[in-house]
């Protein structure tokens, strides 16, 4: 495998990195954005960067011109991205809207919707939330109970979704219903797009330990979706889902702070009885261990890399970046306030170092081992997709969905 740009490769990438010096500040152990997730203020902020970006012409970099993209590659989207996590920028806001929402919309969204929706989301002016998982359908999505009834043009939809990011700010989402209960539950899901600020939808946001409430659960009250905003065919939905859970694994594997920059940072400057934290052996194990995993993530996009330059799509190694990121940051963060002792547990961001990050990122990390799949799904993905071991056995195959034993219509 050469790790090496093309000369192409290489342009571009000086490119971006310069485009990025003149618009951003450079990142340095310990240094973070002024605001995090849930802080008053960030959502201006993120929209002021994305529009920013769009007119730098670095969104939607592989999307047609006439879209608001680039014309660009996959790649160079990687690589853009590559250059952008050296600096210090907005949390990500619109990681549904573009990682998620945008791809979906191009595969299977009119003309007319693609010209309406993309350049507005990819410009900041919209974002997007992910109405998918139910309070008895999280992991096995398939399983979802939403109902989506035909009425002439329409779609009446009622039902409940949890853990939705963003939903509380977001203007628009990507839906997934039950429109035919009689067959295989993987056959009956049709998917939509809908405004979230239709009559029928209530967004109730869900306290986190943080203090903040940066996800939410969803209520729809027949709730009407034009037929327009159907995405793909009835009962299609699984395959749309598809389209969208495969990006959302390239999003998803890269995790937020602290990664080891930042406990390397820590331990540098941090000052125990007999000297700084980073001349401790044990300190220094752990530090070698989390370089290692850092490492080994690095090499795994390298491949996702290698992939978009032959013009392949992403496999299901990503699913190894989520499973080990998400683990990692937690024990980074935990071993960060262990570090500092006592204080560990002082919660002031104008006391603690990087503004309280590892005692922030301690409390939201499992959340992070749940969003885009739990730990335990990725370890069946990486089993069978990657290790090709056998796949488990479905003792619903075959079976209507309103014949399940746990379902209660």
């Amino acid at each position: 495998m050469d790790f090496n740009d093309t000369p192409a490769e290489a342009e571009f990438r000086a490119e971006a990195r310069d485009w990025l010096s003149r618009n951003a500040e450079k990142r340095v152990p310990g240094k973070t954005f002024k605001l995090r997730r849930g802080e008053e203020g960030l959502i201006p902020l993120a929209r002021e960067w994305e529009a920013r970006k769009f007119d730098g012409g670095f969104a939607g970099i592989p999307l047609p011109k006439e879209y608001g993209g680039r014309g660009g590659t996959r790649l160079q989207q990687t690589i853009y991205l590559q250059e952008e996590a050296k600096f210090v920028t907005p949390p990500p806001v619109f990681g549904i809207s573009h990682g998620m929402a945008v791809p979906v919309m191009v595969a299977y969204a009119t003309e007319a919707q693609k010209q309406r929706y993309v350049p507005a989301t990819l410009r900041g002016d919209e974002i997007w939330c992910q109405l998918f998982s139910e309070p008895g359908a999280g992991s096995d999505l398939a399983g979802l109970r939403t109902r989506a009834v035909r009425d002439g043009d329409e779609w009446v939809v009622n039902g409940q979704k949890i853990w939705n990011s963003g939903a509380h700010y977001a203007d628009l989402a990507i839906l997934v219903t039950r429109s035919d209960p009689t067959v295989e539950k993987h056959k009956g899901l049709t998917y939509f797009f809908v405004d979230m600020k239709s009559p029928g939808i209530e967004v109730r946001p869900i306290k986190q330990m943080t203090g903040f409430s940066n996800f939410n659960e969803v209520f729809m009250t027949d709730l009407r979706i034009p037929d327009s905003q159907r995405l793909g065919a009835v009962g299609d939905g699984w395959k749309v889902s598809i389209t969208t859970l495969m990006n959302e694994r390239v999003v998803s594997g890269v995790r937020p702070a602290p990664d080891f920059n930042d406990i390397f940072g820590l331990a540098r400057d941090l000052q125990l009885e007999d000297g700084p934290a980073i001349a401790d052996p044990a300190v220094r194990e752990k530090l070698a261990d989390w370089y290692v995993q850092s490492r080994g993530i690095e090499l795994i996009r390298f491949r996702t890399m290698t992939a978009l330059s032959r013009g392949q799509q992403p496999g299901p190694e990503n699913s190894i970046s989520k499973l080990v990121g998400s683990f990692k940051r937690q024990q980074i963060a935990a071993f960060g306030m262990d570090l500092m002792d006592t204080a560990g547990a002082v919660m002031d961001k104008e006391l603690m170092p990087m503004r309280a990050l590892f005692q922030d990122a301690l409390l939201d990390s499992p959340s992070g081992r749940i969003a885009a799949g739990t730990d335990e799904i990725l370890r069946n993905i990486i089993g069978e997709r990657v290790l090709g071991l056998p796949r488990d056995v479905r003792a619903d195959k075959g079976i209507p969905f309103n014949q399940l034993r746990e379902n209660k219509e």
